[in-house]
């Protein structure tokens, strides 16, 4: 098999697979020798930021000197992003080979009668073994949607539980209210592990401190006034930590998202927890100001920023950046899945940027909201001329051409940001370059 049709076969595995429980998770370690168990992972669940938190903790633990792996989700442009060991993507080869270990014990359940793996039970299991043939210290875990049902649950125990803010998104399967939401990132929480989780709506943070008291955990909090963001500057944003162990220097990170902040204090909390005193601050301040978090306020192109909000929540931490950078000339690109409440991220951004236009396009994807809908929605909240492209590429080639001294911002979804991502690279004139 070649590493072309592994992908093409892991693509496949949605239409004919369904979702399993947890116990089946482990039983596919079980037959894979349990690599689970070769490495001490950190776990992060939650609704915004929690890829964000991954990144953060892989760069800080590889400067603190670790051998680490990192397993996140979704992809921007190609699958192999989702298993990075020692801050790179892993090779086709060494994916084509961890994808073939785990078909071998794959085609044995089966022939037990067990169910096929789910793609994200797939992912995560070639994640575990290519990270203990690797001979990882650490695992950064990235859930992939809830966490009390998760993949990435199968793992017993890991040295930190981590809960980044909490909004309301795939209400269809976690529940429409906070508090049920809360309670499935609850999920991660064990007994003997501690938990970190960053500040946010009471009902949300009530449910989190129950479940750490019900476990006897402890439960930290990082509240909003453990940081202030100084400054934003044209790639980077300046912030400071309260608490004295950080030093009285500014943290800078290589981002322009305001809400990047508090992500990064999340992890710094967590490293503070497993260093102490041995932490190499000077050297996870380096590692923060280096490191590019794909698709998260990223500019691809001179001018041109996109940006995975893909829920209210995140859409109104979006604006709050773009406003943030202060009176400029904008255009916004937009798209969005079909099961994402895009009404309310469409009046987010029209109550709150005063573009000169909004592009309106549709992500060529069966599940995709329709372009024509979208365009109605937004023509509801704005004055200001709404178009339509319904081909991403047709849209994106007028954004381009008519940019004009004009910042375009392109949100709604992470598969938006993708795939103009990888248009961007394709582009001649593309200045800008992922550090």
């Amino acid at each position: 098999m070649t590493y072309e049709e592994a992908v093409r076969y892991i693509l496949e595995i949605p239409r004919f697979t369904k979702k399993n429980p947890l116990e089946h998770t482990k039983q596919l370690l079980r037959f894979l020798g349990n690599p689970e168990q070769a490495f001490q992972a950190i776990h992060v669940a939650g609704t915004n930021g929690k890829g964000s938190v991954c990144v953060y903790l892989d760069a800080m633990l590889r400067a603190q000197g670790k051998a680490v792996g990192l397993f996140v989700s979704p992809h921007l442009v190609r699958i192999n992003e989702r298993i990075v060991i020692g801050g790179e993507p892993v090779t086709d080869a060494c994916f084509l080979e961890v994808f073939e270990i785990v078909m071998v014990q794959v085609r044995k359940m089966e022939a037990e009668g067990t169910p096929h793996p789910t793609f994200f039970e797939m992912l995560f299991a070639m994640a575990a073994v290519a990270f203990a043939r690797a001979g990882v210290e650490y695992a950064v875990l990235e859930t992939g949607m809830g966490g009390r049902l998760d993949a990435t649950n199968a793992v017993p125990r890991p040295v930190c539980s981590v809960i980044t803010s909490i909004g309301m998104d795939h209400m269809e399967i976690l529940g429409d209210t906070l508090e049920k939401i809360a309670a499935e990132k609850a999920g991660i929480l064990k007994p003997e592990v501690p938990a970190f989780y960053s500040e946010g709506p009471e009902a949300s943070n009530r449910v989190l401190e129950e479940r750490a008291a019900h476990l006897g955990i402890s439960c930290k909090k990082i509240g909003k006034n453990a940081f202030e963001n100084l400054r934003i500057e044209h790639k980077n944003i300046a912030f400071s930590c309260t608490n004295a162990y950080y030093g009285n220097t500014p943290w800078l990170l290589n981002n322009t998202g305001l809400y990047q902040a508090e992500n990064a204090l999340l992890a710094l909390e967590v490293m503070r927890h497993l260093f102490g005193e041995k932490g190499r601050i000077d050297l996870w301040k380096e590692a923060l100001a280096r490191i590019v978090w794909g698709g998260r306020m990223e500019e691809i192109l001179p001018g041109i920023y996109i940006d995975g909000a893909h829920n209210a929540s995140a859409m109104e931490r979006f604006t709050e950046s773009v406003k943030a950078r202060g009176n400029h000339r904008m255009a916004v690109l937009f798209a969005a899945m079909g099961d994402k409440d895009y009404e309310k991220m469409a009046a987010c951004l029209c109550r709150n940027l005063d573009a000169a236009y909004y592009m309106v396009t549709q992500i060529p994807d069966r599940r995709a909201a329709d372009a024509e809908s979208l365009a109605e929605i937004f023509a509801r909240y704005t004055e200001r001329p709404v178009l339509v492209r319904k081909s991403l590429p047709d849209a994106w080639e007028y954004v381009r051409k008519h940019q004009e001294g004009q910042n375009i911002y392109c949100a709604g979804s992470l598969y938006l940001a993708g795939m103009l991502k990888a248009m961007a690279v394709k582009d001649p004139e593309a200045g800008i370059k992922e550090g």
